[in-house]
Parts: C-alpha cells; structure tokens; sequence
C-alpha cells in the first residue's frame, strides 16, 4: 500500500467530496441489508396466512430475541394498518421493500456522484504535477529517457491509477459496510448458521489471492512495453522524411510490430491472468451458498431451529455478500496493476532535480557590467568537455566562439543558460554566481536562437508571443519587421494569425530561423546566446538572417556560435576552441595574420 498512500495524498483538495461519498456508502450499506430483512414478513404473509397475528404491541427483551421481536413488530404493525386485511399487508410490505430498495439505490447514485469529482479531479492534479514536473526537470533526465515512455507514464499510467488505486476509494466504505451490515443481519436471523458459513471464506479468500501474486510484475511488463511502442511511434512520426528517403519503412514498420508483438504477449498474460479472478470467486461464492443450502436445510427441516421465511432471507442476504466480495477481491488485482503504474508516476514526481533554485536564491533585474566564466570544468559523462575553462564577456561586446564539432562551443551556452551545472568553477554575471540567482531571472535576462528553430503548433502571434505574452499586435508587427520576416507573413491569408503546423512545417528553414529570431527580439534580453543561427540555411536565407542577427544584436551582449565563419567576422573577439580550451583569440583580421589554427578553418571555408 506504500504507492497508494502516496497517491491518495492528491485526493485531499476534494476531501468533502470523499465525505459526501462516505456517509451516501453508509446509508447504501445499510440499506442494502434492510431490503432484505423486510421481505421476511412479506413471506410470512405468503406462506403463513392462517398465522394468528399477534395484537399486542411485542416488548424488546435482549438481543438474542431481536429477530422474534423485529418479526412480531413487523406483523402487529400490518395487523394494526392492515386490519387483518391480508391483501392490505401484502401491499403494505411490499411498499416498505420498495422504499427501502429505492432508498438503497439512491444513495448508491449519491455515493458515486461524490466520487467521480474526486476520482477525475486526482487525475486532473496527478497529469498537471507530472506535466510541471517534466518541464522543471534538467535536460540531462530525459537523454536517458524514452519520450514515448514519459508520454505513456502521463496518458495510460495515470488513467491506470484512476481505474485501479481510485476505484477502490468506492469500496472502502460501501462494500465492506455492506459486508459489515449484511452479517449483522445474518447474526441477528442465526448465528449459529452464520459462523458455521465463515469457517469456508478465509479459505476462499486464500485461494484468490493467490491468483493474483504475479499481477504486478506481469502489469509493469506491458506498461514498459506500451512505452516503448510510443516512443516508436513518435520517433517515426518526428523522422518520417528521411525514413522515407532511405526506404526504411520496412525495418521501422518491423520495429514498430516487434514491440506489439510483445504488449500483445504481455497483455493477454495479464488479462488471463486478471480474467481469472471473477468467475473463480464467483464459483468459490457459490460453494459457500450450497454449503449454506445444506446446513440450513437441515436447521429447518430436521430441527426446526429456523422458520422457512427467515431462512429464505438469510439466503439473500447471504448472496449479496457475494457481489461486494467480488468488488474486494477485484480490487485486490487492481491494487496490483495499480501499483506498477503508480511506481512509475511517481519515479517522475520523486526525481530530485539538482537544478532547483537554492532557498535564498536572488532576483536580478538587469545587467550591468560582465559574464565570466572562471576555470569551469563540466562533463557529460566520463569525459570532460571543458577542463579549467576562462573566458570573459563584456557588457555590450560580442564574443564568438569557433572551432571544430565536439570543441565544447554549445556547451557554453547550455552551461549559461543552466541547462546543465557545471563540475566545477564558476560562472558569474555581474559577479554574481548563477547557481545564486532563479533560473526565472537568469533565463529573463538571456535570449536564445538555435540552431533548430523550435516552433509550437499554434499561430505565428502566438509563437512569438513567448517573447513577451503581454505584447500587443503592433510590437509583435514590430519585432518581425527587425527579424525581416514580416515581408512574407503578410502576404498570408490571416497574416500573424496564420497557423504555422506541427513544428513550423508550413514554413522554409529560414522563415522558421527569422520566427524565432523576432521571438528573441520581442524579449529583448540584454545578452543573446546564438548557437549556430545559420549553419542550416541557404546562401539567400543566411543573408536574410544575418541581417535579422545583426540589428538582434545591436547594443547587446552577444555569445555566438558558429560553423560559418562568414557570420562571425564583425565580432568584437573570435575565440578559437579545440577540445574543451582556448587556442587562439582575437579579431577576424589579426587571427588570420597568425595563419594558425583560426586561418586554417578559414581556408578550409574557401575565405580569403
């Protein structure tokens, strides 16, 4: 129960809820065992009508006489409506079963009106905190991550807990309420018979629960399983274009029914296994009825310790123990299924995030004077990217970084951003560590441009409006217009409006580029991180873009990443990188003059 305890602590918002259900169960529960009761002078009326009824008004004595004194109360108050009339009583007890089985039925529809608020508004708080949770976590969670399995753990293993851990909210209290009230009832028509029946339920509980010992292994079997075919999917979906282009529609398609294969193995296990609880406590419950039959039988026929009516109650009764029973039992298997998803939820809600802001951590507002990085050293896995790394940013400069792939140029911008912590050393803004300030404040001073322009599926206002969400129309218009992107978006039928699909794939590479470069404008930060802006364009949309670039970097603090050397000449200093340290640094005209490593890549680009 150690998951289900830490799931139901999000049921505590909707805690009158749970107290509507729990008193709307109670009334259930009870009468749920009454209905049965009544019918017993119902049967007298039947089967004993030329039965003298009694027309003094019976005495409660003690409670081993309760049932004598229920019945001859029951039949002195048909005697004094009825008058003796047995078509009067008949119709008299059959309207005390009705109210009684309305009542039962009303207060069931209460019990589940009250949790149904509760079981979707946990669901709806349970996907909320994972979703926050996801985009709080570092960067570095999700490289060892599938993103289908995160997507899995936030659809079908949150709906998992709501049908299992959350259904069971509704037996808590009604069944075994139900159970509860019903053996009462049994007690007070026979004890005797009622104790003798218990001696068989621990033994079929036994049998139950054994069925369902492997449950949980076999659930969390095709939860992973589901998780790996989504991952597939989407992989597929996000790459579709070169798997079409390499023909490999077959070896992902391959993939793709590999990992159904398995969830169907899987599943069909799980649910043979699952299936098998129901008709084998049904079986288990009937074998109880006909041991009850026989020893009952024998209490009315043979020592006519029990009266017929009475007995033929009891049978009821004694049946509707069998449908709560089996609610429980099945519980159990969902408690099962329930767990495996809930361990997983919870892996994700649980993980430590060691990016989180310190207790006293401060706001800044602004930027005054320098960025520093100072002897950093950071690393991914085992190997070092960046060992003792200097480098100093003034207000108002830009810097560029150049140099072969894996040379650590984009690890200093996710190092600033504090995508990633560094091992290490220290970078400072303003003299200031950032491992002291929000990552909110930090990140609002920062802008960024990717290489991958990273566009949403909403409208063109919208993407941009991640900049700034206050801003009006005009300032986006605005921002466009420096990113030299407004030329085509108005030309479009809804202009800014105009939904630009999953990814920006309504759009060129550098009609995406000059979107997320007006992001940045509309934000506009006091230090822009470039990484790489242009390396994926053509010649035409690089010079458009490059354009864009400069008027985003005017008057700014700029770290620019670049593979195109072309972009970078105008830099106030060209740092050089080769394996996590500085080899060369200094202006376009003066690095060329060394001819050494700087001039080689330059050569290498055809640039005189």
């Amino acid at each position: 129960m150690e998951y289900f305890k830490k799931i139901i602590r999000f049921a505590k918002p909707y805690q009158l809820y749970a107290v509507g259900n729990i008193i709307a169960n109670i009334f259930y529960a009870l009468f749920s065992a009454l209905s049965f009761i009544a019918l017993i002078p119902m049967l007298d009326i039947l089967f004993e009508k030329d039965k003298v009824k009694p027309i003094i008004e019976p005495i409660y004595t003690d409670i081993s006489g309760l049932k004598d004194y229920y019945k001859d109360f029951l039949s002195y108050q048909v005697h004094v409506y009825a008058e003796n009339d047995v078509s009067k009583a008949l119709m008299l007890v059959i309207s005390l079963v009705i109210i009684l089985f309305l009542l039962k039925n009303v207060f069931s529809y209460l019990a589940m009106y009250f949790i149904t608020f509760l079981r979707n508004g946990v669901l709806k708080d349970l996907r909320n905190v994972l979703y926050k949770k996801t985009v709080d976590l570092p960067l570095s969670y999700f490289s060892e991550k599938r993103k289908g399995d995160i997507m899995a753990r936030i659809g079908t293993d949150v709906l998992e807990i709501q049908h299992s851990f959350l259904s069971i909210l509704e037996l808590i209290v009604r069944e075994p309420l139900t159970i509860l009230f019903t053996i009462i009832m049994m007690l007070i028509i026979s004890a005797k018979l009622t104790l003798f029946v218990f001696i068989f339920i621990p033994i079929s509980g036994f049998i139950i629960s054994r069925i369902g010992k492997s449950l949980k292994r076999k659930s969390d079997r095709v939860q992973k399983e589901q998780g790996t075919f989504l991952s597939t999917l989407e992989e597929t979906l996000g790459g579709l274009r070169i798997i079409k282009g390499f023909n490999a529609e077959g070896k992902f398609n391959e993939k793709f029914q590999d990992s159904t294969s398995r969830f169907y193995d899987f599943s069909n296990k799980l649910l043979n296994r699952q299936n098998l609880a129901s008709p084998t406590s049904e079986f288990l419950g009937i074998a109880v009825i006909a041991i009850l039959l026989w020893y009952g039988g024998r209490m009315v026929l043979v020592d006519g310790s029990l009266d017929g009516s009475s007995f033929i109650a009891y049978m009821g009764l004694a049946y509707n123990i069998l449908t709560p029973a089996k609610a429980i039992s099945k519980a159990s298997y969902n408690i099962k299924k329930g767990n495996a998803a809930a361990e997983r939820v919870l892996e994700i809600i649980e993980t430590d995030n060691p990016l989180k802001d310190k207790e006293n951590a401060i706001v800044k507002n602004g930027f005054e004077k320098e960025i520093k990085f100072q002897n950093i050293s950071f690393k991914y896995e085992d190997e070092y990217i960046l060992e003792k790394f200097s480098l100093t940013i003034p207000k108002g400069k830009t810097v560029a970084l150049v140099g072969q792939s894996g040379s650590g140029k984009s690890t200093l911008a996710n190092l600033i951003t504090r995508f990633y912590d560094i091992n290490s050393g220290q970078i400072l803004i303003d003299d200031i560590d950032i491992k002291d300030l929000t990552k909110k404040s930090l990140r609002h001073q920062l802008g960024i441009v990717t290489q991958d322009a990273i566009l949403f599926n909403d409208s063109i206002k919208n993407n941009i409006l991640l900049g700034d969400e206050n801003a009006s129309d005009k300032q986006v218009i605005d921002a466009l217009k420096i990113a030299n992107a407004y030329e085509f978006i108005e030309h479009l039928p809804n202009g800014i409006h105009t939904n630009i699909g999953d990814g920006g794939n309504k759009l060129s590479g550098g009609q995406k580029q000059r979107l997320s470069i007006a992001r940045a404008v509309l934000k506009n930060p006091p230090i822009m991180i470039l990484d790489e802006a242009t390396s994926a364009l053509d010649t035409e949309s690089e010079q458009l873009v490059q354009k864009a670039l400069e008027q985003l970097m005017e008057n700014r603090t700029s770290l620019v990443i670049a593979h195109r050397l072309s972009t970078i000449q105008k830099a106030d200093v060209i740092v050089v990188m080769k394996k996590g340290k500085i080899v060369e640094q200094g202006k376009h005209e003066k690095l060329l003059a060394k001819k050494g490593d700087y001039f080689k890549l330059v050569t290498m680009q055809s640039l005189s």
